[in-house]
């Protein structure tokens, strides 16, 4: 009896492994610390070993017991949408701040799906930049700016 082998776990657990491993190796040149007192490379280092861990275990997976998947057609527009407000937050932050690009990145990911109406858009972007506020800006105290210096207020 011949196993099937699921090429795309194989390829996607290839990838976990491989970007789990650049986190290993670019973590290994900071000081990683202890358990108790962290250094900067320690949490890099423990989220490579876990990416490529569970690489390892999805390859596993796909050699082992794979399976016939079919993919649909691939959602451009959703790929597309969700590339431009990834960049469009990182080039605009500092600019604008983290409130409105914070806005803006939710509502264009929002927007991304075809099903969803701009009232409800709307509200999850409110939502989610009073979530993402509240949780960098105020818990993790990061040192972003609210409003940025683009603005004319």
């Amino acid at each position: 009896m011949e196993r099937r082998r699921s090429f795309p776990d194989i390829l996607a657990g290839g990838i976990f492994v491989l970007i789990g491993g650049a986190f290993v190796v670019g973590s290994l040149g900071f000081e990683l610390g202890t358990p108790l007192r962290m250094g900067p490379g320690y949490f890099p280092l423990l989220v490579g070993v876990i990416l490529a861990a569970l690489g390892l275990g999805i390859v596993g997976k796909g050699l082992i017991a794979g399976e016939v998947v079919s993919f649909g057609a691939v959602p451009w527009r959703a790929v597309g949408v969700i590339v431009v407000a990834v960049v469009f937050f990182g080039y605009s932050v500092r600019g604008l701040g983290f409130v409105p690009t914070s806005a803006v990145t939710a509502l264009l990911t929002t927007l991304a799906s075809r099903q969803v109406r701009l009232l409800t858009a709307l509200a999850v972007a409110a939502g989610l930049t009073v979530a993402s506020t509240l949780i960098f800006v105020v818990a993790l105290q990061l040192r972003i700016p609210l409003w940025g210096p683009w603005l004319p207020f």
